[in-house]
C-alpha cells in the first residue's frame, strides 16, 4: 500500500481530481465488452450522487455512509466516486466475509444507504432490519435503474465543496491476523496518493489493470485513483484469475497492474509458454511478493516488478531502490521516519547482524514493530473503535504491528506480522525469514510458518506448502532442501508440515494463518501432514499415535491450556 502521509496532503480533493476528468472523452474504464469515457464515468457518478438524496437522509454529525457490497464492476467505481462528489462515504464491504460476521462489519460501520446486486442480497439476510430495504439498492433491477432516472443527472454534485479532511473511504483491513479494522482515508489523502501516478508509470496512454477488490485500499489507491490523476484507461476484472491474466493483458493492452500478497505466484504457477513476454505489461506494483515471485515475473512477463511496504493506515511507507537487497523491503522516502522499535521500552533495536551465508545472527534483539516516531499525527483512525486507535498510536509513535529488522546499510527487512513471532528453545525469532527461505522450495507455490505451542514451553515451528499442481511433497527431497540452505537457523526447520490445496487466502489474497494455526497438526479434509519427530532433518507422516502423545506430553506439563487457546 502507499502511504499518503495526512501531513502531505494538499488543499485538493480527490473529487476536484475526479471533475477534471468531466470533459473528457478519453476511454476512462473498460470492463468485459463495455467501455465508458472518463466524461462517461463522471456523469454516471454525479447521476449516482443526485440519489443520495432520496435513497437516505444524511445523519447528524457525519456523512452519509454507502456500503458498497460488489464484486469489480462498474457500478462499484460509479459509486466511490458518487461518495466522492456527494460528500459522502463509501464503505468496501467484503463479499467473501458471511452471516453474522458480515452484518458486524455493516453495522460497525452504520451504513445508511447499501448498493449490491441480486447475487449478493442474500449476504445481508443476517442484517435484519438494521438497514430498510428501501435502503438495499440492487444495481442490476428496474427499480434501480428508475430510481436513477428520477434523480436527474445531478450536474450540481460534487463541484469544488468537498474539503481534503472529508472521509471518502472506509477499507476494511486484511483481517489476517485479527478481525478486520476500517481504516480511514480522507478526500485529501486520496488525493496525494492520486498524484503519485507517475512515480508508478502510470500517464495518459497507460492501461491500468484492476482485478485486486475495490473493497480493499489496494485497488482504489495504488491504482484507480492514480488512472484517475493520469486521466489513464481502466481495465476492470470482475475477480482475479491467474489463468485469464495474460489474456485480459493481451485484450486491453495492459501497462500496469497491481497485486497485493499473493497473486503473483499464482500467475507463474500457470503453464509457461514461449511467448509469455510478448505482451504490453511495462510495470507491476505490490505488496509482499517473494523475491524469487518477482524476479521470476518479471524474466517471464518482460516487465518491472516494483515491490514495496506500506500499512493500509497510511502513515508508513518503504520503497524498494535498485540497490536494495533482493529479500528487503528497502528504505523509507525522503519524507518519511521509520524505526524498528521494541515494543516494550520504545527503545530503537540494534541493526541486524549476517554471517557470510547470510544467516541472520541476532534476530531476538534485531527485530522488533515497524513504527513511524514522528507519524502519530499522519493516522486518520479507525471508525468507531477508540482501542484499536490507542493500540496504534501510542505517545505520538505510529506502531504498525507488524514486524521487521533493518542492516548496517539502513535498509528494512520485513519480519511478519505481530502475531508471527515464535520463540523455539528460548530463541526469538519471526516467520519471514524462515517463509523467505522455503519460498525456493521449486515444489511449492506458496509457504507459510506460524507457531504453534510447544508441550513444555514457547512455540513449535510449522509451515503449510501448496505444491504446484501435480506435484507431492517428498519428505527426503524437503529434507535434503532444507539442510542445503546455508541461511537457515539452527531452530528454523519446521518441526510440522501440512501440504493443502489450496492455500487459505484473505479476500485481498493473502495468506490467512489463523485457521491454519487452529488445525495444529491435526489432519483434515485429506491433508497430510509430517511430522520431525527428532533434532535430525527426516519426516514422516503425522499419525493418530503422534498426536496422542503429543496431548499427553501438554497434559503432562499442564499446558493443555496452550491447545485451547486456539
Amino acid at each position: 500500500m502507499l502511504g499518503g502521509r495526512v501531513a502531505d496532503v494538499a488543499s485538493s480533493t480527490f473529487a476536484e481530481l475526479l471533475l477534471e476528468r468531466a470533459g473528457d472523452g478519453h476511454p476512462g474504464l473498460r470492463f468485459e465488452d463495455e467501455t465508458y469515457s472518463w466524461a462517461g464515468v463522471v456523469a454516471a457518478a454525479r447521476a449516482r450522487a443526485a440519489l443520495l438524496p432520496d435513497a437516505c437522509p444524511e445523519p447528524r454529525g457525519r456523512p452519509r455512509h454507502v456500503g458498497v457490497l460488489l464484486e469489480n464492476v462498474p457500478e462499484h467505481v460509479f459509486w466511490i466516486f458518487a461518495a466522492a462528489l456527494g460528500r459522502a462515504t463509501a464503505v468496501g464491504i467484503n463479499p467473501t466475509r458471511r452471516g453474522a460476521e458480515l452484518a458486524a462489519d455493516v453495522r460497525h460501520t452504520d451504513c445508511d444507504l447499501i448498493v449490491t446486486d441480486t447475487a449478493h442480497l442474500p449476504l445481508l439476510d443476517a442484517l435484519g432490519d438494521a438497514v430498510p430495504p428501501e435502503r438495499i439498492l440492487a444495481v442490476d433491477t428496474a427499480a434501480y435503474r428508475a430510481r436513477l432516472d428520477s434523480a436527474g443527472a445531478g450536474d450540481g454534485f460534487g463541484e469544488p465543496d468537498a474539503r481534503p479532511g472529508d472521509r471518502l473511504l472506509l477499507l476494511f483491513t486484511s483481517g489476517s491476523t485479527g478481525a478486520p479494522k476500517a481504516v480511514a482515508c480522507g478526500q485529501g489523502r486520496l488525493a496525494a496518493i492520486a498524484e503519485r501516478s507517475a512515480m508508478m508509470g502510470i500517464e495518459r496512454d497507460s492501461v491500468t489493470y484492476v482485478a485486486m477488490p475495490l473493497f480493499h485500499g489496494n485497488a482504489v489507491m495504488a491504482n484507480l485513483a492514480m488512472a484517475v490523476h493520469a486521466g489513464a484507461t481502466v481495465a476492470l476484472r470482475r475477480r482475479f484469475s491467474a489463468s485469464g491474466f495474460l489474456p485480459d493483458v493481451r485484450r486491453f493492452g495492459v501497462t500496469y497492474f497491481n497485486y497485493v500478497g499473493r497473486a503473483l505466484a499464482y500467475i507463474l504457477a500457470t503453464p509457461e509458454r514461449p511467448d509469455d513476454a510478448r505482451n504490453t505489461l511495462r510495470a507491476v506494483f505490490g505488496t509482499e511478493a517473494s523475491a524469487q515471485d518477482m524476479a521470476g515475473f518479471a524474466r517471464r512477463f518482460g516487465c518491472r516488478v516494483i515491490e514495496g511496504y506500506g500499512s493500509s493506515e497510511g502513515a508508513i511507507s518503504l520503497r524498494k531502490t535498485p540497490d536494495s537487497p533482493p529479500d528487503a523491503l528497502g528504505v523509507a522516502p525522503p519524507d518519511v521516519e521509520v524505526a524498528v522499535l521494541d515494543p516494550g521500552t520504545g527503545a530503537e533495536c540494534p541493526r541486524a547482524r549476517f554471517d557470510a551465508a547470510g544467516r541472520l545472527l541476532n534476530p531476538g534483539e534485531a527485530i522488533g514493530e515497524l513504527a513511524g516516531p514522528d507519524a502519530g499525527g499522519s493516522f486518520e483512525g479507525y471508525y468507531n473503535d477508540p482501542e484499536a486507535d490507542a493500540e496504534r498510536v501510542r505517545g505520538g509513535v505510529y506502531w504498525s504491528g507488524d514486524l521487521g529488522y533493518r542492516d548496517e546499510a539502513g535498509y528494512f527487512y520485513f519480519a511478519g506480522r505481530g502475531a508471527d513471532r515464535l520463540r523455539v528453545d528460548s530463541e526469538n525469532f519471526a516467520a519471514a525469514p524462515v517463509e523467505r527461505i522455503l519460498a525456493r522450495w521449486p515444489a511449492a507455490v506458496m509457504c507459510a510458518v506460524y507457531p504453534v505451542p510447544d508441550p513444555r514451553t514457547g512455540d513449535q515451528v510449522m509451515a503449510a506448502l501448496e505444491p504446484h499442481d501435480g506435484a507431492s511433497f517428498d519428505p527426503e527431497e524437503f529434507a535434503d532442501f532444507l539442510a542445503a540452505q546455508p541461511d537457515l537457523g539452527t531452530k528454523w526447520a519446521p518441526r510440522f508440515v501440512r501440504v493443502v490445496r489450496p492455500m487459505p487466502l484473505t479476500a485481498t489474497g493473502k495468506v490467512h494463518k489463523r485457521p491454519l494455526r487452529r488445525l495444529l497438526w491435526d489432519p483434515v479434509d485429506g491433508q497430510q501432514v509430517w511430522v520431525r519427530p527428532g533434532r535430525r532433518l527426516a519426516y514422516e507422516p503425522m499419525t493418530a499415535a503422534h498426536a496422542e502423545e503429543l496431548r499427553a506430553q501438554f497434559a503432562a506439563h499442564g499446558r493443555d491450556h496452550a491447545l485451547t487457546a486456539l
